[in-house]
């Protein structure tokens, strides 16, 4: 059985074996060969009415990659100021996210991961997979709404489906914008400048990315879409819901969380919960005004099979919520670095028998 940390993930995984990990998967769910259960969180209030446990996990398994995993993480969660979301484990800048990935075909332990470069990095492809079949083939002005981990994993993504010439940034804390452009620039050897507000990113830009911690709306003003743009995000949030009226085609990836409440459950921040707590602790959360995650819109599934149109010309507006199928992203990606480490001998072997016993339950 293999521990395999982030260091050794970042080494191993990169963009496109990255995109073309979640396709794979995304045939296996056309062909009823992958499966998925939606994410489902579970919040624990603390005296300290500024902060908030939850613990969080989505699952899947891929038959062409033969296994199944489950992505847990656990956080503690704050609000400042009701603008933003902010997390960690113990104490701010640590973090504790896991993906356990088993055989689905002899049911064997394989692997402890950790999530951060896997995580990063499956939300963006994606975007990319997204862009591969939404976005105008001659795409190649970026206009990126954040700075952070996400903003760099959208990016590379949008650089290895499409031909890039111009990037710009923002976001609200100047020297973060700043250090992205630099970074981003010297990684894809595209220009990437730091702009001073959104309108300025939009505007004129061929593919657009939300890409924020934010619980507030982002792009206020939709009008500011240049035809013909392919727009992305990463939360509900992010875009004022006249977006859905400006774009001619609106695609979802999946299925994000169930439906149907059941008793105790509710919806927090777009996903099924069961929160531990009075109504008066549970107020604590804030849950942002706008969800455009969750109305009903083809899946990307829909687009892959041919059963729903996309892009139909070159001045057609596309939108790409990234949303759902969560479990079968991390057994596809997990699954692909599972596989690629037991092909470099890389990871860290620990013993099997610690998570094997002879007591059946």
């Amino acid at each position: 059985m293999l521990l395999i940390n982030n260091e050794t993930v970042e080494e191993i995984l990169d963009m496109k074996g990255c995109i073309d990990a979640l396709e794979t998967g995304y045939r296996d769910l056309l062909a009823q060969r992958a499966v998925y259960r939606p994410r489902i969180d579970l919040y624990v209030p603390q005296d300290d009415p500024e902060r908030m446990y939850r613990w969080g996990t989505m699952e899947g398994a891929s038959r062409s990659f033969g296994v199944f995993a489950i992505r847990m993480k656990s956080d503690m969660l704050e609000w400042p100021e009701g603008r933003t979301v902010e997390k960690y484990c113990m104490e701010p800048g640590t973090y504790c996210g896991l993906v356990l990935v088993f055989s689905a075909r002899n049911a064997e332990p394989l692997a402890i991961i950790n999530d951060g470069i896997i995580q990063h990095m499956r939300v963006g492809a994606c975007a990319g997979l997204a862009a591969r079949y939404l976005a105008r083939e001659d795409a190649s002005v970026v206009g990126m709404l954040g700075s952070g981990g996400m903003a760099e994993t959208y990016l590379r993504a949008f650089a290895e489906v499409r031909k890039l010439t111009e990037v710009k940034v923002y976001s609200p804390t100047a020297a973060n914008r700043e250090a992205y452009a630099k970074r981003m620039s010297e990684m894809l050897g595209v220009p990437v400048s730091a702009r001073d507000n959104v309108e300025e990113v939009v505007r004129g830009s061929d593919m657009v990315a939300t890409c924020t911690d934010s619980v507030r709306v982002v792009v206020e003003n939709p009008g500011w879409v240049e035809d013909g743009a392919f727009v992305t995000c990463v939360r509900s949030n992010e875009w004022d819901p006249g977006i859905l009226d400006r774009c001619d085609v609106t695609v979802k990836l999946g299925r994000g969380t169930i439906h149907t409440l059941d008793e105790g459950m509710q919806r927090i921040a777009g996903y099924a919960s069961y929160v531990a707590g009075t109504n008066d602790e549970t107020t604590r959360i804030v849950n942002p005004g706008v969800d455009l995650f969750s109305g009903k819109h083809p899946l990307l599934t829909d687009l892959m099979g041919g059963t729903v149109p996309g892009r139909a010309k070159d001045s057609d507006v596309t939108f790409f919520l990234n949303d759902g199928t969560q479990g079968l992203q991390f057994a596809s990606v997990a699954g692909y670095v599972v596989h690629k480490a037991r092909e470099l001998g890389a990871g860290r072997e620990i013993p099997r028998d610690w998570f094997t016993q002879d007591i059946r339950d």
